[in-house]
C-alpha cells in the first residue's frame, strides 16, 4: 500500500448512485487525507448531501466504490458498517435532534447505541456527555428538549453529538442553512475549534461562501480560546482546505481557495462570492 493510500481517510472512485430514472451522483471521485478539510459547495439538488450519506454508507453506490479508512464500503451489509460508522461525526441537516429525547439523550445516543465490544457505563456516558456540551458551550442544557432551543443552539447540540465519540471523521450537512449570519459564523467557528482540537478530518456541505472561508483562513488559538487567522488557506497550520463545487451530480470543481476564487466559469464563480446569497 502506497503513503498516500494508506493517508486516504475518504475516497469515491467514479461514484454513481440513481433513484429510478434520476441520477444523484455521476462518476464522482476525490481522495480526501487524513488531517485535510473539504468545503462542498453546489446549488440545491446538486449531490452534496447524497455524497455524504454514500460516504456513510446510507445511500449505495450504483457504481464505482466507496472507501473509508481503506476499506470498501460499497457492498457491506448494514450490521457490517456499524464499526466503521462509529469512527465518522455526522452532523444531519438542522441538527438531525431527536424531538422526544433531552439534550443529554440525543447526544448519549451516539454512545449507548454504537455496536462495538466495550460498552460504556451509564457515569461514563453522563461524563463523555457532559464534556462534548461543555465544548460548545451549552453545559447547562441537558435536560431541555429541542423545542425549547433556537436553531442556532440545535446546531451547537448537533455538533456536540457528532463529536461525542471523538471521530477521526466528522461530516457536516448544512450546518448554518437557516441561521442569521452572526449565528452561522458562530457555527463555523465551533466546527474550527472541534477540527483544531480533536485533530479531525473535517467534511463541510454548504451554500455559503463564508462557511469554507472560514475553515480555510482561521485556527482555533487553545490559549487564547479565539480563532485567529493563518496564510491563505491554511497551509500555516499545516493543514490543507480544499474545495469541491457539485452540479447536477457531477463533481465540477475541486481545488484551493485561490483557485475557487479565480474561476472563471459562471457556475463556479458564484460559490466564491463573499455574499451571503
Amino acid at each position: 500500500m502506497t503513503g498516500e493510500a494508506h493517508d486516504c481517510v475518504l475516497r469515491f472512485e467514479n461514484v454513481s448512485v440513481r433513484f429510478e430514472d434520476v441520477t444523484a451522483l455521476d462518476r464522482v471521485s476525490f481522495a480526501m487525507r487524513a488531517g485535510e478539510t473539504r468545503v462542498i459547495l453546489g446549488a440545491a439538488g446538486s449531490g452534496k448531501t447524497i455524497l455524504l450519506k454514500a460516504a456513510l454508507g446510507l445511500v449505495r453506490a450504483g457504481e464505482g466504490r466507496v472507501l473509508v479508512f481503506g476499506e470498501d464500503i460499497t457492498r457491506r451489509r448494514e450490521r457490517e458498517l456499524y464499526e466503521l460508522r462509529s469512527r465518522i461525526g455526522m452532523l444531519f441537516q438542522e441538527g438531525g435532534l431527536f424531538d422526544s429525547l433531552t439534550v443529554e439523550e440525543n447526544v448519549a445516543y451516539p454512545l449507548v447505541n454504537q455496536k462495538t465490544e466495550r460498552k460504556l457505563s451509564p457515569a461514563q456516558v453522563r461524563e463523555k456527555v457532559e464534556e462534548s456540551l461543555r465544548f460548545v458551550e451549552l453545559g447547562h442544557t441537558l435536560e431541555k428538549f429541542p423545542s425549547q432551543l433556537s436553531g442556532g443552539i440545535r446546531r451547537r447540540v448537533g455538533i456536540a453529538r457528532a463529536a461525542v465519540t471523538e471521530p477521526p471523521l466528522v461530516l457536516y450537512d448544512s450546518p448554518t442553512a437557516g441561521l442569521d449570519p452572526i449565528t452561522a459564523n458562530n457555527i463555523i467557528a465551533l466546527i474550527v475549534k472541534e477540527r483544531d482540537v480533536k485533530n479531525t478530518t473535517t467534511a463541510l456541505v454548504t451554500h455559503r461562501y463564508q462557511d469554507g472561508a472560514l475553515l480555510a483562513d482561521f485556527r482555533y488559538n487553545s490559549d487564547s480560546g479565539q480563532l485567529e487567522p493563518l496564510a491563505r488557506n491554511g497551509r500555516a497550520a499545516g493543514r490543507e482546505t480544499t474545495f469541491m463545487v457539485m452540479r447536477e451530480g457531477r463533481l465540477v470543481f475541486e481545488g484551493a481557495q485561490d483557485e475557487l476564487e479565480s474561476s472563471r466559469d459562471p457556475y463556479i464563480a458564484k460559490f466564491a462570492r463573499q455574499s451571503s446569497e
